[in-house]
This record gives structure tokens, sequence and C-alpha cells, in this order.
């Protein structure tokens, strides 16, 4: 529900610049959104509590449009532009560099209305003839209509990022290079990417530019200069992300990096910190007057302005700048003591129970529970009762056979339609956890996924909700769900939310995870591997937990095997 409101507030703002109106008042639409986008409350109880208008940001006429949406599923508003402007006209916004005031510029002047007419306006050279244009400036319109033919417009976070290492790591081979980070919103771990943003300071920007726009995977240079370079790099298939190199001087090394890593919110914010104290901040650096204060090391920027050095995961301008946050203390890969989900060839896993354990040692793990799927999964070969009581037993032989790890036997249980699981009590018993999850029927009415979690975590086994909304990044959308009610059970009954460290899930997601730390509920972040290789994918969910305000304390496998046995006892109830 809020998505779909906050994506209506960013429609309006869109058609208001597309019509012409100022740019005070469609950013305001614009701010509504993002404040929309970042609310943890749940905004139908708001609604019937009346304090909508008390949210900061939101004034009496915005919390009207908010009302009337929630009563209705329409804004006005809303409705009146898009009478007022042809459909396809927002559309054209996807194309990279392409701003409202252009846009307006064509349906004005060549009465473009969507991608097809501005396509023609492009080919019978139309669109160059324009005050303001030329043949440069159609020609990036054109490379970007081809690149949003193929792409997506947003990455999954799990599929930018290794581009992103590759790259690095190609740069790296020109030569010795004292500082190279990866920024933007991939080192701020967003679960999607706009495109990848990579900062270098080094003293022949051109010829390092030139290295890395000759990369061989390349497939398009849009730009190729002394201090930027531009090309586009093929992801799965067709798809394309469109990758940024810049190259700046080591004195402005980590004013740069802050710039070009914080969202627009939070930059906004800390500009303002320095305008208070009489300083100018860019990706320059930190200026008063002429002279720079700060620059070369980005925690330098946050010390003048006397604030805590702010992890990257944090810069949204969601709190982070509160003093008594403690920001330092957010959960490290280098905490966990284990994994707590995983698969092996008993259900649809690639690798034995053995193997998986091994693996694990070599992590220096401490403990491991292999949770293979219940038999309801059967497009995951999951374990009928008697196969998962026969899993217990090689589980227990496994754990008794290899030394220098804990392997607990534990399952994921299926919650099923009708809200009960798809286990006897018997067999959860007898497993040492439980993660419950909802795989089919995620749409269903009665009983809601909502009630049907809850039901779960009121079971005295389960110890914890596997990938609790159910989303496929870009794939499946979130099941709708009553976040604040869930967590309030899962506290009551000590039951453990995960983040689950599939980079097609990253879910918990990270407005989520801060909503559950702050009520008191245990974390447990878990690969979900059906592989050896997957148990190292751990760093996706730390990503999402550290957005999330999650610190070690809060996470239950990073508790030793002593304490996390003693809370598994209390859990367990």
């Amino acid at each position: 529900m809020v998505k779909e409101l906050a994506g209506a507030f960013e429609r309006i703002a869109d058609l208001l610049e597309i019509s012409g109106s100022d740019a005070f008042r469609s950013n305001s639409y614009r701010r509504v959104s993002r404040i929309l986008k970042n609310l943890t409350d749940d905004i139908v109880a708001l609604k019937e509590a009346n304090v909508i208008a008390e949210i900061p940001g939101i004034g009496k006429s915005t919390a009207a449009k908010i009302e009337e949406y929630l009563e209705t599923g329409k804004i006005k508003m809303l409705e009146d532009l898009k009478k007022k402007l042809p459909s396809g006209l927002p559309d054209l916004l996807r194309i990279p560099g392409l701003g409202p005031k252009k846009i307006a510029l064509f349906y004005r002047e060549l009465d473009v209305t969507g991608m097809d007419d501005l396509e023609a306006a492009i080919e019978s050279g139309a669109l160059a003839k324009l005050d303001g244009m030329g043949a440069k400036s159609v020609q990036k319109i054109a490379e970007g209509i081809s690149f949003l033919k193929t792409s997506s417009g947003r990455t999954p976070f799990g599929l930018a990022l290794p581009v992103a290492e590759e790259l690095a790591a190609y740069l790296r081979e020109f030569g010795p290079i004292d500082q190279l980070e990866i920024a933007g919103s991939l080192r701020r771990g967003c679960e999607t990417i706009g495109d990848i943003d990579l900062l270098c300071a080094h003293d022949d920007g051109e010829a390092l530019i030139k290295h890395f726009v000759a990369h061989p995977s390349v497939k398009r240079v849009l730009a190729s200069g002394s201090t930027k370079g531009s090309i586009t790099i093929p992801v799965r298939g067709e798809r394309e992300i469109q990758v940024d190199l810049r190259v700046v001087p080591a004195e402005s090394f980590g004013a740069a990096l802050q710039y070009f890593t914080g969202s627009l919110d939070h930059n906004v914010h800390l500009r303002g910190l320095a305008q208070k104290k009489g300083l100018k901040l860019n990706e320059w650096g930190l200026f008063s007057g002429e002279e720079a204060v700060a620059g070369a090391e980005e925690a330098g920027i946050y010390e003048q302005l006397g604030v805590a050095y702010i992890p990257p995961e944090l810069r949204e301008d969601r709190g982070e700048f509160d003093p008594d946050l403690k920001i330092n203390e957010l959960i490290e890969i280098g905490d966990f003591r284990g994994d707590l989900h995983m698969h092996t060839t008993a259900s649809d896993g690639k690798n034995s129970i053995e193997e998986m354990a091994h693996a694990a040692i070599a992590m220096g793990y401490e403990y491991i529970a292999i949770s293979d799927h219940s038999q309801s999964s059967a497009i995951a070969n999951g374990l009928s009762v008697e196969r998962m009581w026969e899993h217990i037993e090689a589980i227990r032989q496994a754990d008794k056979a290899i030394d220098g790890i804990k392997i607990f036997a534990a399952c994921e249980c299926d919650i099923l339609a009708d809200a009960t699981l798809d286990y006897p009590d018997d067999v959860l018993a007898a497993c040492d956890l439980v993660v419950a999850s909802i795989h089919f029927a995620m749409t269903r009415k009665k009983p809601s996924p909502t009630e049907r979690t809850i039901a779960a975590i009121e079971n005295p086994y389960v110890t914890i909700i596997g990938h609790p909304t159910g989303r496929l990044i870009q794939r499946r959308p979130a099941m709708d769900l009553d976040m604040s009610a869930i967590i309030e059970a899962a506290l009551k009954s000590n039951t453990a939310l995960e983040v689950n460290s599939s980079w097609q899930r990253m879910d918990l997601k990270d407005v989520h995870v801060r909503m559950a730390v702050d009520a008191g509920v245990k974390i447990a972040i878990d690969t979900d591997a059906h592989s050896t290789d997957d148990l190292l994918r751990m760093h996706y969910g730390v990503r999402t937990a550290r957005r999330g305000y999650v610190r070690k304390q809060d996470v239950v496998n990073t508790l030793p095997l002593g304490k996390l046995t003693k809370w598994l006892e209390q859990a367990r109830h």
C-alpha cells in the first residue's frame, strides 16, 4: 500500500514538471514520496488514529490526499493531471539524462507524446533542430533509448556488485592505485542499483579512463575524458548497466567519496550542517572561504562538521544524524558464529550434509543448521514425514562423526494455506530448530499471510520465520503483510525474523528490519544456501541488516554455541 502511495506522489511530481509547473511545487510532492517510502509505521493505522498530518513533512493538504487514496485508491489531482497530458510522456523520464523540461519542450514543439514519437523525431532530424538541441544531444538521447530497451532501469544488488568488483580489479591491473572505491547506491547496499559508480585518485586520469573504456566486456562507450568515463556492461544476456568512473585528485578523494555515496537527502542534510558552521561542502572538499579544511579523508568531513562517522549503508537521511544512535556498533561479517538456514541433497541442495559442514568449518563457523524443505515443497524435493525422520538421524550421525562444528537438525517447514504447518508437532519437536516459511498461496485472503505467519510464530517449535515477506526482487512483490502485528507476535513468542541473504530475496528488507530491532525482536541472518558456494553470500544479508541499524547483539547466529543453545531452549517454549 505505501509503495503504491509513494509512487502516486512521484507521478504527480513528474506530471507537474512536464506540465510546466514551478520546481518548488513539484519537488514538494517528490519529498512526500520519499517520506512515504521511508515510513516504518502502518499508514492505515496512522489514518485510523487521525495522525497522518503529524508526520514530519506532511501537511494538511497532503494528508488529505493520502487519506483520499487510502479510501478510494485514487487521488483526484493525479487523475486530473493524467487527463491533461498524453499517457506516454512520463515514460520518457526513464531515458537516462532526459528530464521533464526537455520532455515538455518536445511535446510543445513537436507534439511528441511517447517513445515512438520521440524515435520518429530523432530519425527525421526534427529533434536536432530544436533550440538547445544538437547532434550530440540527440545522439545521447538515442543511446539512452537503446540502453533503456536492453535494461530494466535498475539492477539487483547481487548482479551489480560482481560487475563492480570485476571492473575494480581490472582497473588495478593498470598499475599502482592507492585509492579506488565502489561508491553510489551500491556502496550503500541498496537492493537495486541505477548505475555503478567507481571513484579513483590517480595522477593520469586520461590514461586510466582509456584503460577503463577498453575493458573487453564493454558494450557501449558513453564518455571518455580525463576525469570521467562512462560505459555500459552486459548483465545476464541483453540487459545492460551503466558504469561511471570518476578520477579526482588525492586531496579531494574523501570528499568525492562522501558526495558520490550519500543519498540526495543525506547530502542535503550534511551540506546544511556545513552552512550552519559557515562552511561550504562539495565533491572537492569542505571549505572555509577558499581554504580546504577537509577533503582527503571521508571521515574528516564528518569530523569537521561535528558528526560521528556515518557508515555508508545508513546514508539515507533516516535518522542517522541522531547523536544518541550507536551507529558504530553495526553488525560486521566477522561477527557470525554460524548459519541456521541451508539445504542439502536431501531436498534441492547440491551438496551433502558432510560437504556443507566441512565448508562451514573452513569459514570458521562453530555451528550450522541443516534445514531442508518439508513435504509440501514438491518442486524442491521436500521430505515426507518418513524421509524427515531418516534425515534427522543422518544429521545426528554427521554431527557425531565430524569434529570442529556443531550440526543442528532443522527443517524449513512450509506454512500451509490453512495456517497449519507442514509437519506434525512430533517431527518439529525432534528438530533442534525450525525455520517456518510461506512458499505458496501468497495472495490468499483468508487466512491471510499475516494470520498464517502469526500462527506459525505461536507454534512452540518454530524458531525462525524464513524470508518473511516472500518477495523476489524484480520478480515477485512482497506479500501484503501487517508487519507491525508480526513483529509484536515475534517479540511475545521470542521468535527470530530472518534476513535472507539470497540476493534475489534480501528479505526482510531494511525498513522492516529496523522496525523489528527497534521493537526488540531477534534477527537471524542466514544464507538459505543450496550449495557450499552459497555459504559465502552472507555479506548480502549483512548489507541489508546494517541498513536496518542491526547490531551484533540483535543477531542470534552471532552467539557462541553455548549461548545459542540456551536461546534455542528459551525460544522453543
